[in-house]
């Protein structure tokens, strides 16, 4: 059985503390919103948290929100190298902003601990 796709949505009016509000007003939880919004920032929607500097870029270091903790960004141009906005850096800047993030979740840095030995294929 295959994973089911996650359907688009248009996009919410508001959040709430623990999650999202509709065009039509239903609330729903949300652990993660994930603002995909294509190569060129294009990010004026948060200028009314105080989240952008004067030129209208993020206020951040390494891609983690200065003023907004849980906030952090991905593929800005040297974000945290020269190759931070192409498919070659985004991933090492993607694991640093995640790192961030679960370090900000009560647990979430800790490791599985395996119940059962699984066998080694040689």
């Amino acid at each position: 059985m295959g994973r089911q796709p996650v359907a688009r949505r248009e996009m919410f009016t508001a959040f709430t503390p623990d999650g999202v509000i509709w065009p039509d007003g239903t609330s729903e939880p949300v652990d993660a919103v994930i603002f995909a919004t294509g190569y060129r920032p294009n990010l004026d929607y948060l200028a009314p948290l105080g989240a952008l500097e004067g030129s209208r870029m993020p206020r951040h270091t390494g891609g983690i929100s200065t003023n907004h903790p849980g906030l952090v960004y991905l593929r800005l141009e040297f974000q945290r190298s020269f190759s931070s906005n192409t498919l070659r850096g985004v991933g090492r800047d993607a694991t640093h902003v995640i790192a961030a993030l679960a370090e900000r979740v009560p647990g979430a840095g800790r490791r599985p601990r395996l119940t059962q030995r699984l066998p080694v294929r040689r």
